[in-house]
């Protein structure tokens, strides 16, 4: 069992159950239209939001974000140590950075100082694309190499009394990704957020990350995901919670069971599975539910009989 920490409210580790992330994609510095957005992935089932801090002149709008959001704001901080420091102080409820790039050791100090006096957890965050030079050597893979920083960084979290943090280790590349998670796993028992990162479009990018986030779950290994692409962030919720409810890890969803259709299916089931699937979007029942729409006789009738809602058809 992994650590324990909170973001806000939501529980990560533990005994908690796997948590649904995303990322902003406004400017932060429009204060409306990042909240606009933070709401429309709170009605989409978000639990968490991170949002990018990326320049000193965006700091006050993170600030009303945070006390207006619904959702537990992270910071996402790259290269700049005093923004970390700023949005901790702006009421952060948790910060992402990778300790290779914000500054020098001095300056990690004061962050985690800042974070800890706050009791707000700490992301530590390593790229495949951002790996420090000393950890490229030659006969050393990425994978070793991603496990070997994250490592060292976190002992020298933990060397300075600071224990609430989270780990990724994310690679556009879904073997290397799910082979850094199992190595990770199994050197640390800290809460791992899972991703494949620059996933892609949203065909491709939900392909990839079913398959690398869903065998990492399957293996019980990662306490909360981010499911990364080039889309809306509300597709991303989407797909993240397709991806927990096909794996039985999300309560109180709505599973759509149909058939790929044949010359067999008497009706134009396509667009009848998709309008059906529109309109119960906005439902959230407490318990699962499955919804069977099947196109023929061969196997609708005991799909159909077996969910808790069934519509066959037949000639």
């Amino acid at each position: 069992m992994k650590k324990e920490i909170f973001v806000g409210q939501v529980g990560i580790g533990g005994n908690h159950p796997v948590s649904l992330q995303s990322m902003t994609s406004t400017d932060t510095r429009d204060t409306n239209a990042t909240l606009t957005q933070i709401r429309q992935l709170y009605t989409a089932g978000c639990q968490i939001i991170r949002v990018a801090v990326p320049a000193a002149d965006a700091l006050e709008s993170f600030r009303r974000i945070v006390h207006q959001s619904p959702l537990p704001v992270i910071a996402d901080i790259h290269f700049d140590a005093n923004l970390a420091l700023q949005s901790i102080r702006a009421g952060a409820h948790g910060i992402r950075i990778n300790p290779g790039n914000i500054g020098s050791r001095s300056r990690l100090i004061e962050i985690l100082g800042e974070a800890g006096a706050r009791q707000i957890p700490i992301r530590i965050g390593v790229n495949f694309g951002s790996i420090e030079k000393k950890y490229r050597k030659p006969g050393i893979s990425k994978t070793e190499a991603m496990t070997h920083s994250v490592m060292d960084w976190i002992k020298f979290f933990e060397d300075q009394d600071f224990f609430q943090i989270k780990i990724s280790v994310k690679s556009s590349d879904v073997r290397e990704t799910v082979t850094a998670y199992r190595q990770i796993d199994q050197s640390c028992d800290y809460p791992l957020h899972l991703g494949i990162t620059e996933a892609g479009t949203l065909l491709s990018g939900t392909v990839k990350s079913a398959i690398g986030i869903g065998s990492l779950l399957l293996n019980g290994i990662g306490d909360t995901i981010r499911v990364s692409l080039t889309a809306h962030p509300v597709e991303e919720i989407r797909v993240g919670k397709h991806i927990l409810r096909a794996l039985g890890l999300q309560k109180g969803g709505i599973e759509i069971i149909s058939c790929p259709t044949c010359s067999r299916t008497s009706v134009d089931l396509i667009p009848i599975v998709e309008k059906i699937e529109r309109d119960i979007a906005s439902l959230k029942p407490k318990e699962n539910l499955t919804v069977a729409i099947m196109g023929c006789e061969v196997n609708g009738p005991g799909e159909a009989m077996d969910a808790d809602i069934g519509l066959a058809f037949s000639k």
